[in-house]
């Protein structure tokens, strides 16, 4: 088949998930062979909603997706599902191929024989060290940059026709993405990549599907992320010049209309002409394409009476990397207020872990100081309940809780009235991290336990994250594998895990 066939089309697609609460609409695209496409957009714009429209697990409400005959997708997830966590390696991608086919002619494999050759083979590409009897370990025993990788090798395994890939960047550490990127410059098949990392995206990348998340439509350029924003501007201004000299010939239509309304007779008919015109020339207007919100500048208040050594550590543990097994290491750490401490290590070393048994309270190798409040942002958002709505979840976190203070902080992050109705589990993973924001700052605590805060964050908002973290005067833990992230962000002590 040609290079440049068109494999994928969506053909004036509407989808909504709640009546009256529409997604996308009027959609339209195309994708060609053997392309690798970017698909940007703010937080909650449908990004996600386009791959499982492209799969087949979401169904239009009108117009049509055509992919090609023959073609098999396959999509690497952004979360591995709560069902998948008890599952071994072995079954976890033993689902990927029964999954892939669906795809294939003739009847569905219920069975898959000989499969762990081909793990090992998916492994050794998203560069996940393997040690004995990983087949048999449960994929909930993984770290979040583990599972990451898993995710992708879920994929991976398949050999898709058509790879999708949903936030692969995400708790992968420096060597983590630097391997997917070489790989992903290599790929000779079709492949559409969402992701926030413009750097990440424009190492590959030949074109860009652009959700505008006010008009629910998507642009299609061809170029990177760079590109596009060049594009964009351009198109901009042109269409800010054009509005602005038909809004000076509407009103002048309307001056006119008015001094000749007041002299009565035919001038009256003259008037009324120059005020229809007017209205016409209103019509003409184009709607200047609006780009990506950002979020307001924000502080997290402390906690009232705080003072001193808010976090000891004695003792830790951490992953060896060649046995994969526990090992107890001895450190003495204080963390007092106003003091900023890093956690450093490669995926699986144990980072993540340590900081839960630190907010949970789960270890005797740590100790917060009493009456100080914990405010933790969890990578995989399980401490949010799902089955709240945002609005319940952001006023319950209130110790006094105000309704106006608190919904005048949840547009600050771009939570709106209708989101604020939403249940958490309906939320995109970026928006469930910008309302994990949100209840940091009502929580006003003495401690702040961040764990890759910037996952699924569009890249618009990091900035403004960093700086509000850099200003916080309480005692904050961090965890990001993003180095200009944390190079933005006020640090003043590095514990390397690995050292």
């Amino acid at each position: 088949m040609a290079r440049d066939e068109v494999i994928l089309r969506f053909d004036k697609v509407d989808f909504q998930y709640e009546p009256n609460k529409p997604v996308l609409e009027e959609v339209s695209f195309t994708v060609r062979r053997n392309s690798k496409i970017t698909v940007m957009g703010q937080n909650g714009g449908g990004k996600s909603t386009i791959f499982g429209l492209i799969t087949g697990g979401l169904k239009p409400e009108s117009g049509n997706v055509f992919l090609s005959n023959g073609m098999s997708v396959a999509i690497g997830r952004q979360v591995i599902l709560r069902e998948e966590l008890d599952l071994t390696v072995r079954k976890f991608f033993e689902r990927a191929l029964i999954s892939l086919s669906k795809f294939k002619k003739g009847p569905s494999v219920e069975k898959v024989y000989n499969i762990d050759p081909k793990i090992d083979a998916v492994l050794d590409i998203v560069n996940l060290q393997q040690s004995e009897g990983i087949h048999d370990k449960k994929v909930g025993s993984f770290s979040g940059g583990q599972q990451a990788r898993l995710l992708l090798a879920f994929a991976l395994i398949q050999d898709p026709d058509l790879l999708l890939l949903d936030e692969p960047t995400n708790n992968l550490d420096r060597a983590g993405v630097e391997h997917l990127t070489e790989y992903l410059k290599q790929y000779k098949k079709t492949l559409m990549v969402i992701s926030h990392d413009a750097d990440f995206l424009n190492s590959f990348t030949d074109g860009v599907l652009y959700l505008d998340i006010n008009t629910r439509k998507v642009g299609q350029y061809v170029g990177n992320y760079f590109d596009v924003l060049e594009q964009v501007s351009s198109q901009v201004d042109k269409e800010q010049k054009k509005n602005a000299q038909l809004s000076k010939k509407i009103q002048e239509n309307k001056d006119k209309a008015n001094f000749f309304a007041n002299k009565g007779g035919r001038m009256r008919l003259l008037a009324k002409r120059m005020r229809t015109e007017a209205e016409e020339l209103e019509e003409n207007k184009v709607d200047v394409r609006r780009d990506d919100k950002t979020i307001r500048p924000f502080s997290i208040p402390i906690q009232e009476g705080v003072v001193g050594e808010i976090l000891k550590v004695t003792e830790f543990t951490t992953i060896n990397p060649k046995t994969h097994k526990p090992v107890i290491r001895k450190k003495s750490l204080v963390v007092k207020k106003g003091e900023h401490l890093l956690l450093q290590g490669p995926n699986g070393i144990g980072k993540s872990t340590l900081l839960e048994s630190i907010a949970q309270k789960k270890t005797s190798g740590s100790e917060i100081k009493n009456g100080v409040k914990v405010g933790y942002y969890r990578q995989d958002f399980s401490n949010l309940d799902f089955n709240q709505t945002v609005y319940e979840s952001l006023i319950s976190i209130m110790e006094r809780p105000r309704e106006e203070t608190m919904r005048s902080t949840a547009a600050g992050f771009l939570i709106t009235s209708e989101i604020m109705k939403s249940k958490i589990g309906s939320l995109s993973e970026g928006q469930k991290g910008l309302v994990a924001f949100a209840q940091l700052v009502l929580l006003e605590p003495g401690l702040l336990i961040l764990d890759e805060p910037t996952n699924h964050i569009n890249f618009r908002h990091i900035p403004i994250i960093a700086e509000s973290l850099s200003k916080y005067e309480g005692a904050m833990v961090l965890v990001s594998h993003v180095p200009e992230f944390v190079s933005d962000v006020r640090i003043d002590e590095i514990l390397d895990l690995e050292k």
